[in-house]
């Protein structure tokens, strides 16, 4: 109560914020006289001054009014448009490194040029993110125009660039890109051997466009990039046949629950009963799948693996909704978008499964070799700023997360939307026929109508209900950029029906009447004067029909999935409306709604074909909605709290790589080294405080002739009087630094630079690719730990810090052991690079992944790299019999060695 008191006389935070921000409005208003009389020449003459200003010590918050102004002025004589007031304030929001809340149709890709040009003066480079590469090569396109006008370059990143031109456009003043993009050229770069290679610029400053679309829906997963594992593929397709069978085999009880497995789909996770895991198991085996043991035995732990993805693949994931199958490969479709995602795949498996699921080509598993989460990544600007038409529903996580606070504009014009309440039907298909009622009532008056889906298979079934009652109408899902925006460009046009995914089409406009410049770009040789005419009639026919009418027919899990597709109509004050389309069989009624809420519905006497309105039946909804995105939230904090473990070992790997590739010599570090790995080795076999005769003189004399390539007469050293622990370390190093110095005078100081540069990073990869795998595994399995009362979060913690100092013990040892092994047959004029290794770049798709697995993909299973055998087909000496043998396993020679020490040395 005293919080709206409160409220009522200062008033919000927000309110207070845009007092502040109108006062600056005025000031530049004011100088708009002034920069207006200045010619093109005087005009553009600014951003030289204002970059001296910079170098005089002037800060760009002194800069602003005039800056700003410049840019309104530049604006309207290459663009056409003039910056309203409340686009000055979005802009100076962007530029205090907040997130700008404006209403859909207000301008916001104009709004960022503000922001943009202001701190593109620094020289540092500005990154503009984008939710498609259209968008990015649009906007590049239009407000390169400007910022070319006043002195600054740009450069776009989408899919396909060569590497200089990559390293071009960043190396512009404004750089326009997708999230991916950007992602995956930091992981690229940081996988590159030379600091020339690299194409990213240090970070400085980033402002994201669909801001919640990027942070938030995208966030739940992470960028990764992949090598092929020497996983086999057919077990995927024997595995699949075996499950399929065994689904038909269950019986569905009165209950509509199977008496094999039992489904979550909240999680989107399945389990097989008691009675399932035994069936399932008696077919393995009868298919000669499980040849030896029981499924649940430790040396089939592959075989569950896979039988649980073949689950998965069959029960949870839809055909048309989930995936399409295009040219003989599985294609993801966007559950937020409807678009094609062309080259991701699902994580841990599911994609094999899916793909021997609808008989396509399975393709090999792959292997992490780096990732990183869209939170860790944008967190590394100085300063971030974001962009959306719906962001306030989230703003604690944007704050919590990202320090990001949101400031709501005012739109320039009121709103004059009319949203209705939602009606809610038994059956879906009583509610299909309503939505198609309405469509009726709409084309009858002439009034446009934008019909927004879950999936591609709804927006099927209501497109094939259009076609039966010979309703002309468009349909957009799952299609190219290019050809979205040119569809909904025209969604305005008198009688235009037009189905679409919630948000197909997001960036671009709905103008009522229809898109004048769109048309005119795709009809060459038209009069623009008799089209300007045209359209300017359609807009007063659709004006007096009412304005575009927006019909959802289906909540969304999240409110401002909802929020979009409704302001898509009533842009900059035009007349419209919106009403949702509801039935019991909806998803988030199903899975999320009030068990309560049918039998409420039936008690008050509803009957087939009739709708219940009523605003609490949108306040249910509501709560539904805001359990949905709690539990999203939960499940993003969840993948931050350990990707943070993480993202810490990253940047010190990712600083270590730096400094060896921006090193002249690595020689020192090398020494150091090592130094660190005699001292290691001398003190496994000489024990602390031991007498000479205690020690294992020999097997140190080994280890040196392994790692260091040193046959040293420990055992006589050893036996001398007065001989000590650090007298036989100090001799060994002495050894060690003069077959090193031999060897580098007999290289050269070019070579052996060379060479110990090369080495050193790439063991740095092998043994960070090796850990992030360990780290997979760690991951998947650390969650037991919570059965024993301790908090698996910080079991993370502790044991991701052992693996991450073994690793480094490991990379000395490799390090050094390479370089005192390495021979050079002949001194090449040039050395090659590394070979190139074949890479995916993936980006699992949030809800497409169980949340114990939602942190990295794709994973390999221990299991699945350990080939299953018996203790009686392993020969010693013969090692094709072994397996794969991990590195720190007892050698199967049977010498007594760890593997790597042994057979496995490098």
């Amino acid at each position: 109560m005293f919080a709206s008191f409160a409220r009522a006389i200062f008033g919000t935070s927000n309110d207070r914020a845009l007092k502040a921000y109108r006062r600056r409005v005025a000031a530049i208003n004011a100088l708009e006289p002034e920069i207006s009389a200045l010619d093109d020449a005087a005009l553009q003459g600014k951003t030289t001054a204002f970059r001296a200003r910079l170098d005089a010590g002037e800060t760009l918050d002194d800069l602003l009014p005039e800056a700003f102004a410049v840019v309104r002025e530049a604006a309207k004589r290459v663009l056409g448009m003039r910056h309203f007031d409340v686009q000055l304030i979005g802009g100076m929001v962007l530029h205090d490194g907040k997130i700008s809340e404006m209403k859909t149709g207000e301008g916001k890709t104009l709004v960022a040029t503000l922001a943009v040009y202001l701190n593109a003066l620094t020289g540092l480079g500005v990154h503009v993110v984008t939710v498609n590469d259209y968008l990015a090569r649009r906007d590049a396109a239009q407000m390169g125009q400007l910022y070319g006008f006043l002195g600054l370059s740009t450069g776009v990143i989408v899919p396909g660039l060569d590497e200089p031109t990559r390293r071009a456009a960043y190396g512009a003043d404004i750089t326009y890109g997708t999230n991916n993009e950007f992602g995956f050229d930091y992981l690229r770069d940081n996988m590159k051997y030379r600091l020339e290679d690299m194409v990213h610029r240090p970070f400085h400053f980033a402002i994201v466009d669909e801001v919640d679309s990027i942070l938030i829906d995208e966030a739940r997963t992470p960028l990764i990039i992949s090598g092929p594992s020497d996983e086999p593929t057919s077990l995927y397709a024997q595995v699949d046949e075996v499950v399929a069978a065994f689904l038909a085999r269950g019986r569905v009880g009165e209950d509509g629950k199977h008496e094999f497995y039992e489904k979550d789909e909240k999680a989107r996770t399945v389990t097989m009963t008691e009675l399932g895991a035994e069936t399932v198991e008696e077919m393995l085996q009868a298919a000669g799948v499980l040849p030896h043991g029981g499924l649940y035995d430790l040396a089939n732990v592959s075989i569950v693996h896979h039988v649980q993805q073949s689950l998965r693949a069959r029960t949870l994931y839809a055909r048309d909704v989930d995936y399409i199958v295009r040219e003989d490969k599985i294609v993801i479709i966007d559950e937020f978008t409807g678009r094609m995602l062309e080259g991701r795949r699902y994580s841990d498996g599911l994609h094999q499964a899916l793909e021997a699921k609808e008989k396509v080509q399975v393709q090999q598993e792959n292997q992490t070799l780096a990732s990183i989460t869209f939170q860790n990544y944008f967190r590394l600007y100085p300063k971030l700023a974001g962009m959306t038409g719906t962001a306030m529903t989230e703003a604690d996580e944007f704050e919590q997360i990202y320090k990001l606070s949101v400031v709501e504009i005012p739109t320039n014009v009121a709103v004059a939307r009319d949203d209705q309440d939602d009606e809610v039907y038994r059956t879906a298909a009583e509610k299909y026929e309503a939505v198609a009622k309405l469509i009726e009532e709409c084309r009858g008056r002439g009034q446009p109508v934008l019909v927004g889906t879950t999936s591609i298979e709804k927006s099927e079934i209501i497109s094939a209900l259009l076609d039966r009652k010979k309703i002309k109408h468009s349909v957009l899902n799952a299609r190219f950029h290019e050809q979205e925006a040119t569809i909904i460009a025209q969604a305005g046009a008198p009688g235009a029906i037009t189905i679409a995914t919630n948000m197909a089409g997001r960036g671009t406009d709905i103008k009522l009447g229809g898109n004048y410049e769109m048309r005119l770009a795709l009809e060459p040789g038209v009069d623009p004067v008799a089209l300007k005419a045209e359209i300017d009639t359609n807009q007063a026919k659709v004006k007096a029909a009412g304005g575009l009418f927006v019909i959802g027919t289906e909540r969304h899990e999240s409110r401002r999935i909802d929020n979009q597709l409704r302001g898509r109509s009533g842009r900059q004050g035009d007349p419209g409306a919106s009403r949702f389309f509801l039935s019991l069989e909806d998803d988030l009624m199903r899975i999320f709604g009030s068990d309560r809420m049918g039998g409420m519905l039936q008690r008050l006497g509803l009957q087939e074909g009739e709708a219940i309105v009523h605003p609490w039946i949108n306040k249910a909804l509501e709560k539904a909605q805001k359990k949905v995105e709690i539990r999203n939230f939960d499940m993003r904090k969840n993948v931050l709290k350990y990707d943070d473990v993480m993202n810490d070992q990253r940047k010190e790997v990712y600083a270590q790589r730096r400094e060896f590739m921006s090193a002249e010599s690595v020689s020192d570090i090398v020494a150091e080294m090592r130094e660190d790995v005699i001292a290691g080795l001398v003190a496994n076999r000489i024990p602390e405080k031991a007498f000479p005769e205690q020690w294992q003189s020999a097997e140190l004399a080994v280890d040196l002739n392994r790692v260091l390539a040193l046959d040293l007469p420990i055992v006589d050293w050893a036996a001398e009087e007065g001989i000590d622990e650090v007298h036989l370390r100090e001799r060994i190093e002495q050894a060690a630094v003069q077959a090193a110095a031999a060897k580098a005078e007999k290289f050269g100081e070019a070579l052996t630079n060379y060479i110990e540069k090369s080495i050193l990073l790439q063991t740095l990869d092998h043994v960070w690719k090796e850990h992030l795998l360990g780290l997979d595994y760690l991951r998947q399995g650390i969650g037991l730990r919570g059965y024993g009362q301790r908090d698996p979060l910080n079991e993370y913690k502790r044991e991701a810090f052992a693996m991450f100092a073994a690793m480094l013990d490991e990379l000395k040892e490799r390090v050094t052991g390479a370089l005192a092994h390495v021979v050079v047959s002949e001194t090449p004029a040039a050395p090659p690079p590394p070979p190139p290794v074949p890479m995916v770049e993936s980006h699992p798709l949030p809800g497409h992944v169980a949340p114990e697995l939602a942190l990295t993909e794709p994973v390999v299973q221990e299991s699945d790299r350990v080939r299953p055998f018996r203790e009686d087909e392993v020969d010693p000496a013969k090692p094709e019999t072994w397996g794969i043998t991990p590195r720190n396993a007892p050698c199967p020679c049977g010498s007594g060695k760890k593997y790597k020490y042994c057979h496995g040395k490098i």
